[in-house]
């Protein structure tokens, strides 16, 4: 059994330290443009619900780089920073970031596919819809569902490093022991059980759907011979 432990930023390879200065970048750049400009630039770059007239094809991209606070980033990047390391090591900077981003789009894809399903179920028999005591065109709300932040990604990098190093000892608050598969599957559980019991503005189908796309890749590339 080997111990996991992440490494200092500056070993880091380099697509995942490019990811982390874009992600941080971008923070960046939505307060300046908040307070300077004052435009929101989450409304441009994240993800709208597709049958809302701000979607964009190109938001299936952007809306990995964009966050909606600080603890949103912060623990994004922590977590790309403790296993992407280790996978870019053993993939090589373009297999990574193709698994990276096949993660990120895949999530956003499924979470436009459950906010399609809860369209068509439940909200396309509304005009309007009632938040906190106010009357909301369905067509202004439809452009207010927006998904934010790299987490369909960063979960898919979690289920590799749990599926390739499943008895890898990873140390949560550095501190408390617990096998890699464990650690991937509680996880997965409850973002799965999140996803249809929370009411909280989190897509927790969206990280479920960047595990699932990994999923897929990982057993592809295993029936390939090429895993690593």
């Amino acid at each position: 059994m080997s111990d996991f432990r992440p490494t200092g930023f500056s070993v880091l390879p380099t697509v995942v330290k490019n990811l982390l200065i874009l992600n941080v970048l971008f923070f960046l750049a939505t307060i300046a443009c908040d307070v300077v400009l004052r435009i929101d630039l989450s409304d441009y770059l994240g993800l709208h619900y597709i049958g809302a007239s701000d979607f964009q094809p190109f938001q299936l991209v952007t809306y990995m780089f964009m966050h909606g606070n600080f603890a949103h980033l912060f623990f994004n990047m922590f977590a790309l920073w403790m296993f992407g390391n280790t996978l870019e090591r053993i993939w090589g900077p373009n297999r990574f970031l193709l698994f990276y981003f096949i993660c990120g789009i895949g999530a956003g894809l499924t979470q436009e596919l459950v906010q399609y399903i809860q369209y068509v179920t439940t909200l396309q028999d509304y005009a309007n819809v009632n938040m906190s005591g106010h009357i909301i065109p369905m067509s202004e709300y439809l452009n207010m569902l927006t998904t934010v932040g790299a987490s369909g990604a960063v979960y898919g990098i979690l289920l590799a490093f749990g599926m390739m190093f499943p008895n890898s000892t990873i140390y949560i608050y550095f501190a408390i022991p617990l096998k890699a598969k464990w650690f991937v599957l509680i996880y997965g559980v409850i973002e799965l059980f999140s996803g249809f019991t929370s009411v909280d503005n989190v897509a927790h189908f969206a990280h479920v759907g960047g595990m699932l796309f990994g999923l897929i890749l990982i057993l592809y590339w295993k029936k390939k011979g090429n895993l690593y």
